[in-house]
């Protein structure tokens, strides 16, 4: 085990023997229905709860890299609808924010980079044969505000997100906390 987990792992046994989990207790419910898909970039872990004025319970936290849902049966949307279905979500934030690394990825370079930490072509052959090439589905999304408003698209069209739920997009100032809402067409 490398030291960066074993210094965490050392970490929870205090934390628990302490109890001091006992200040996080709450529901596997949503306090606040909503559910909150955003990136998972560090600068938004303890910002955007801070932010929104929200403490543990009060929502669903779903992140990944870019607030984005690359397949319509992916693991994003089998969240939400867990969120929906299980826990009484009824409604959906989208939350990017400016600044965001995976607007300016570049699809090649990370195959490139595939390539010299062993990543075969089979597996990249595999890939594009299951889903897309990867070249593609790891190029950067461009405009973060024209990706949050893809993103409520895709959630509010989606055939099996019941139409009541309300969806709402936002990007962040990873600075501030900032929040502006994003126009849906």
């Amino acid at each position: 085990m490398n030291a960066r987990v074993a210094k965490i792992l050392q970490y929870n046994e205090v934390f628990v023997d302490n109890e001091l989990y006992l200040k996080y207790t709450t529901s596997k419910y949503p306090d606040r229905k909503i559910a909150i898909l955003s990136c998972m970039d560090t600068r938004m872990t303890q910002l955007l709860p801070a932010a929104l004025g929200l403490k543990n319970g009060d929502v669903k936290m779903i992140t990944n890299a870019g607030a984005l849902l690359t397949h319509p049966c992916g693991s994003g949307i089998y969240s939400l609808l867990v969120a929906i279905y299980e826990l009484d979500v009824d409604t959906i934030m989208v939350v990017g924010h400016d600044d965001c690394g995976g607007k300016a990825l570049n699809g090649v370079e990370i195959v490139e980079k595939m390539r010299a930490r062993g990543v075969t072509q089979d597996a990249l052959d595999h890939a594009a044969e299951h889903f897309m090439p990867v070249e593609e589905w790891m190029t950067g999304f461009g405009d973060v505000e024209h990706s949050v408003q893809h993103t409520v698209e895709i959630i509010a069209n989606h055939g099996l997100i019941p139409k009541e739920i309300e969806v709402f997009g936002f990007v962040m100032d990873p600075e501030t906390g900032l929040l502006r809402a994003v126009k849906n067409d």
